[in-house]
Order: structure tokens, then sequence, then C-alpha cells
């Protein structure tokens, strides 16, 4: 992610000794995250990480220390959890999003377009890799969020035919779209080049100047919802 955002020609770094060390508390974690950020000199803090107990501290130190943030999918905290903090990012007028970059497909932004208030429709979707799992959540967590954010931003009002994901298996990114028993669209990204990472960048930074950003906490723990619903 560094290399992309200095790529596109914004200031980077990566904070150093970011981890929780042993035995340091909640509170002394926070504040000492905190004050790196702020010694940063940042605007936004990237929380690049992967999801865990540490996500809602290090996002609670990036507000404390005034920045706007950007945490990686899934969103794996409850309600009870989420509310605080997006009362605190509202309270402090700060952008706090999650990373769903595969919204931004050009097909994706079409089916926004041209299926939102579209009645009768079913969603589906694959989501498979040929290679092990590397985190140590569920593969409808890891790789079912992607898809059933697609379905969140682009078509809310459909309900679900069939989403299957896992590791270890033919290699297959797709989602599609049903009415009245037959299909009526399908996105095939498997082998996707579009630059869609830059996108979410772009579109957040709009979002620090008063533009919608539909990525929020908000929309994060809806696809969370949706996911704990297939369980």
């Amino acid at each position: 992610m560094l290399d992309i955002l200095v790529g596109e020609r914004r200031q980077a770094l990566q904070i150093e000794d970011a981890r929780r060390r042993a035995g340091e508390s909640d509170a002394d974690y926070k504040s000492r995250l905190s004050e790196s950020f702020r010694a940063a000199g940042a605007q936004i803090a990237w929380l690049c990480v992967p999801p865990g107990a540490h996500v809602p501290l290090m996002l609670e130190a990036a507000m404390d220390a005034g920045l706007h943030a950007v945490v990686e999918k899934p969103w794996l905290c409850s309600r009870q959890q989420s509310e605080p903090l997006l009362a605190a990012a509202r309270a402090r007028h700060l952008v706090v999003g999650v990373h769903f970059e595969y919204c931004l497909l050009d097909a994706v932004e079409a089916w926004r377009r041209d299926f939102r208030e579209g009645v009768d429709l079913r969603f589906g979707g694959h989501f498979t890799l040929s290679r092990s799992q590397r985190l140590p959540i569920s593969p409808l967590d890891d790789l079912g969020s992607h898809l059933l954010s697609i379905r969140a931003y682009a078509v809310p009002q459909s309900d679900l035919s069939e989403i299957r994901c896992g590791y270890d298996l033919a290699d297959e990114r797709r989602v599609w779209l049903e009415s009245s028993g037959r299909q009526v669209a399908s996105i095939d990204f498997l082998e996707n080049r579009e630059p869609i990472i830059q996108r979410f960048v772009s579109r957040f930074e709009e979002a620090l100047g008063g533009a919608e950003f539909p990525f929020d906490l908000d929309f994060a723990l809806r696809v969370a919802e949706d996911v704990r619903a297939l369980k």
C-alpha cells in the first residue's frame, strides 16, 4: 500500500513500532500510538493490519490524534463496539472508511446506476482462491465481505441466491444478478486491471472536502451483519 500511495504522488510514511508490546495496557498502547500519529504530521492514517482486537484501539488512537482513517476489510466489530467509534468520528468531523475497493469496478458502478432501484433481483457470488488461507478468520469473513459489499453498494434491495467462498480451490471471482429465474448481469473480476485502490484513495480524499463517501463504518457494519447472517 505504501508503494501505491507513493506512486500516486502522495506523501506517505510507515510508523515504526506500531505493534502492541507485551504487557502493554489498552490505555498505554492507544496513548503511545496516538503520539506516533501526531508526530507523523499526517492527515490520514491507513491501518494496513489484519483484523483483530487491536483495530478499534488503533482507530481510536488515530482519531484521538485528529486523523481521518482507513481500515482494511473485513470489519469484525459488533454494533455495540462500532457505535461509539461512529459517534466519535461524527463528533470530531473525521472521515473513517473501510477499504472495499472492488465496489469501484466500472461494472459495479454500472450495476449501481442500472439496478439499484430494481426489484425481483437475486444476487450471487463466488470468491475462491487457489492459495492457502493466510488470515485466521473464516473465508466468508475474508472473501465473502468483498462479495457482500458489492451487493450492499450496488444492489442493496436484492435477495441472496448463492455465496461461495474458500481457499485451495480453483480461482474464481464472480458476481451475478438473476431476475425471474434467469441471469440478467454478471461481473468476472478475476483478471481485474482497473486502478480500484487509486479510485478508493481519490474518493476518500474527496470526502475530506465534504463529498459523499459510501464506504464508512456504518456501511462496513451492514456488510458484517450480512456476513454473520449467512453463518
